[in-house]
C-alpha cells in the first residue's frame, strides 16, 4: 500500500513548485483548467461495474488460496508432504507467505470496491455488494493476524496505523449494516460483473448477515452471533462460491485452486492423507465419529485429497469444485452452537437436527459422491447427549456433550475454508479447548497450536506501523480475541 501511496506523493512534491515557478513567471492570472487534459479518463468516466469481477476475483484469493491451505494445515485438515508444503507443515512460516492475501484483500479488493462506492454512489446494488465483499476481505486478514490498518487506508496516509482487532471488526459490522441498507433499497437486476450472485440483492444481504454472524461468533459474542445468522444463508441454493469458470474441453479458464496446485508444480507436495480429519471420518480408524446413526463414507470420499494426481480427485479438489466462502453450512452451525449456548440444550439439538437433515439429502457432496448408500445422518434425541450415550461415553455433561458435537460438525463441514482454524483458536481463548477436536500437533517437537498467521513482509517493508512480534513468536501470540 505504502508505495503506491509514496510514489503519489512524490509526484505532488514535483508538480507543486512547477506550479509555484510558472506563477512566479507570469505575473498574471492563469486558467487553472489549463492543466486539465480533456482526453484524461477520470474515475467517474469508468463504469463502476468493471471493478466489481476484479475486486471479487481478487477476495477469493484472499479466502481459498494458500493461507487457507496453510490453516488448513495447522487444524488438522491438510498434510504438507514435500517441499515448501512440508516446511510450513512443521511450522516453518515465513512472512512472505501471507504476501498475496493482504495485496489481494488491500489492493486487488479494497481499491477496487472503494472505486465503486465513490463513482456510484447512488447504484445502491453496487455499493452494497461492494461493502460486502470488502468486510469479507479485510474481516478475514483481521480475524487471521490481528490488529490490521483500516480507518486510515484508502486515503494519503503513506503508514496507516494498525486499528486494534475488535475496532476493525466493530467498523465492518457496521458497514455490513450500510450494505444491508443499501441493498434493501436495490432493485436485483441480472449482473453479469457479479460473478457470485449475478446480482441477487437478497443472496447478498443474507451473505452480509452470515458474516456478521462470523464476526460476533470469533468474539465469542453468542447472543450477536445468533441474531445476526437468523438473517442469514438459509439454504445453500444461497452459498457464497468460488465457482470456476474453466473450460475443461481446452483446459483453460479458472479452475478449484487444490486442483490448480496439484496439476502444476507442486504434485505430491499437498493433500490430506493420515489426517485428522479423514480419520474422524475413517469407520477403520479409531478418531472415527460415526455411530449408529451417523455413516461417514461418502463424505470420507468427498473430501479426501490424493496429492498424487490432479486427476485423482472427485471431490473437494475436482477441476471445476466451487470453494466455500460463506455458505449455509456455517450459518447453520452458528446458529446451532450459539443457541445451544443462549437458548438452552433443547434449542442447540433442534438447530443441529436441521442441519443433519440437510446432509441426510446429500448435503454438500457432489455428482460423484452423492450416494445415498454411503452415508447417514439421523436425528439425534436427548438420550444420546445423557451421560453413557452415543455421543457422551465419558460423562459430561449433556450441555457440553452437545456443543462439542456441534463443533466437531463444524470443524468437518468447515473443510476449505478458515472456519476450523478460527474455531479451534477461539474455543482455546475461551477456555473451552476440551470442546474442541483434539488434532494432534504436527510434529513431536512442537509444544502448541498455532494462534495466528504473520504479518506479511511485503508490508514489514513499507508500513512502520506493523506490530512489532519477535519471529519466534510470530505464529504463538494470540490475537486480541482471543486472549481471555
Amino acid at each position: 500500500m505504502k508505495k503506491q501511496i509514496k510514489g503519489l506523493n512524490k509526484m505532488k512534491k514535483i508538480i507543486a513548485p512547477l506550479t509555484a515557478i510558472a506563477l512566479m513567471m507570469s505575473g498574471c492570472d492563469i486558467d487553472k483548467s489549463i492543466n486539465d487534459n480533456p482526453n484524461d479518463i477520470t474515475l467517474s468516466d469508468v463504469d463502476a461495474r468493471l471493478f466489481l469481477n476484479g475486486a471479487q476475483l481478487a477476495n477469493f484469493t484472499a479466502q481459498v488460496s494458500h493461507a487457507n491451505r496453510i490453516t488448513g494445515m495447522y487444524s488438522g485438515q491438510l498434510v504438507g508432504f514435500t517441499s515448501l508444503y512440508s516446511n510450513i507443515y512443521q511450522y516453518n512460516l515465513t512472512a512472505d507467505e501471507t504476501n498475496d492475501e493482504w495485496n489481494a484483500a488491500y489492493v486487488g479488493a479494497t481499491t477496487n470496491l472503494r472505486h465503486i462506492q465513490a463513482s456510484a454512489p447512488d447504484d445502491k446494488l453496487l455499493v452494497g455488494i461492494s461493502k460486502v465483499v470488502e468486510a469479507n476481505a479485510i474481516g478475514t486478514m483481521a480475524i487471521l493476524m490481528g490488529d490490521v490498518p483500516y480507518s486510515e487506508i484508502g486515503g494519503e496516509v503513506e503508514d496507516p496505523k494498525f486499528d486494534t482487532q475488535k475496532e476493525v471488526l466493530a467498523a465492518l459490522s457496521t458497514l455490513l449494516d450500510g450494505a444491508i441498507a443499501d441493498l434493501g433499497s436495490a432493485t436485483t437486476r441480472k449482473e453479469a460483473f457479479d460473478v457470485v450472485f449475478g446480482g441477487d440483492k437478497d443472496k447478498w444481504i443474507a451473505a452480509a448477515y452470515t458474516l456478521k454472524a462470523r464476526f460476533a461468533l470469533v468474539q465469542k459474542n453468542y447472543s450477536g452471533a445468533l441474531a445476526a445468522a437468523n438473517n442469514g444463508i438459509a439454504s445453500s441454493a444461497g452459498d457464497m462460491l468460488y465457482k470456476p469458470r474453466g473450460d475443461a474441453a481446452i483446459d483453460q479458464g479458472d479452475k478449484n485452486l487444490f486442483y490448480t496446485i496439484l496439476a502444476g508444480s507442486r504434485t505430491g507436495d499437498l493433500g490430506n492423507k493420515g489426517s485428522y480429519l479423514l480419520k474422524m471420518l475413517d469407520a477403520t480408524d479409531a478418531a472415527y465419529r460415526g455411530n449408529a446413526k451417523t455413516d461417514e463414507a461418502a463424505r470420507h470420499g468427498y473430501y479426501a485429497i490424493d496429492e498424487t494426481s490432479s486427476s485423482g480427485n472427485t471431490g473437494v479438489a475436482a477441476q471445476f469444485e466451487p470453494q466455500p466462502i460463506a455458505t449455509y453450512a456455517e450459518n447453520q452451525l452458528t446458529i446451532a452452537e450459539a443457541a445451544a449456548r443462549t437458548s438452552g440444550f433443547a434449542a442447540g439439538l433442534g438447530h443441529l437436527n436441521t442441519y443433519r437433515a440437510w446432509l441426510a439429502g446429500g448435503g454438500r457432496l457432489n455428482a460423484t459422491h452423492d450416494v445415498a448408500a454411503n452415508y447417514k445422518y439421523e436425528a439425534y434425541v436427548d438420550a444420546d447427549f445423557a451421560s453413557g450415550g452415543m455421543e457422551n461415553a465419558d460423562n459430561v455433561s449433556a450441555d457440553k456433550a452437545l456443543l462439542r458435537e456441534i463443533i466437531e460438525e463444524r470443524y468437518v463441514s468447515g473443510f476449505g475454508s478458515y472456519m476450523p482454524f478460527d474455531d479451534h483458536r477461539r474455543l482455546r481463548g475461551a477456555g473451552e479447548s476440551d470442546l474442541g477436536v483434539p488434532f494432534p500437533l504436527n510434529t513431536t517437537a512442537a509444544t502448541k497450536h498455532v494462534e495466528r498467521m504473520p504479518y506479511p513482509q511485503s508490508e514489514k517493508n513499507s508500513n512502520s506501523n506493523v506490530p512489532v512480534i519477535p519471529d519466534a513468536d510470530a505464529l504463538y501470540t494470540k490475537t486480541e480475541v482471543n486472549r481471555n
